[in-house]
């Protein structure tokens, strides 16, 4: 029986290219697909697993420099903004986190985007945002190849041609199902003020 896979940044020296694991976009099981074949797989300490673009040109990015080969350039999966809420409220549900800041077992999924919005989050919706992720330290992008969860064909077809590898993936740690929907009103503020999200989702979406 296969071990739980966790989420890794992966670099694929050959291709040039570097995989960023955006959370809860699908990237576990595109780890489970391609880590036996990736050159490097960071999976531990998990704040480096999950290395954001900044950190990464600031720390890492200098490793892969080499003098007379093209740069590795950096993939990232990001989903529909409010289904990626929706994933982490369903999975900060799970009965591991019962009794801590960060549950959100108590709480309906309006309460959790309300507080994602807040500045700062409380514990239970301190989840970060997709669009600082992917952004560099001076806020502009800093993702070359950007992909929708939602399109994985499109996906999987680049990954193919870039990296020689056939390229198939299963749904792997799916949390359960909860209602996840929101009031007219508070979507419409979730819209307003987090543009930069839905903005970022529209352009992987092109």
């Amino acid at each position: 029986m296969r071990g739980r896979v966790g989420r890794a940044m992966m670099v694929f020296w050959k291709a040039r290219l570097v995989i960023l694991a955006v959370p809860k976009t699908g990237s576990e099981a595109l780890e489970a697909a391609l880590a036996p074949h990736a050159d490097m797989a960071i999976r531990f300490p998990p704040f480096y697993r999950h290395m954001n673009v900044a950190w990464y040109e600031k720390s890492l990015k200098k490793l892969f420099l080499p003098r007379d080969k093209a740069r590795l350039e950096t993939l990232a999966v990001v989903r529909e903004p409010v289904d990626w809420l929706g994933s982490w409220y369903r999975y900060r549900a799970r009965p591991d986190l019962d009794g801590t800041e960060r549950s959100t077992r108590a709480l309906g999924f309006a309460d959790f985007v309300e507080g994602w919005l807040a500045e700062p989050p409380p514990a239970f919706a301190n989840v970060g945002r997709q669009s600082r992720f992917c952004a560099r330290s001076d806020g502009s992008l800093g993702v070359d190849h950007l992909f929708a969860y939602e399109a994985p064909a499109t996906l999987h077809a680049f990954l193919e041609a870039r990296t020689g590898l056939a390229v198939r993936t299963e749904r792997v740690n799916v949390s359960p199902p909860r209602d996840t929907a929101l009031p007219v009103a508070l979507r419409e503020r979730l819209r307003r003020e987090a543009a930069a999200e839905f903005e970022l989702h529209a352009r992987a979406r092109r």
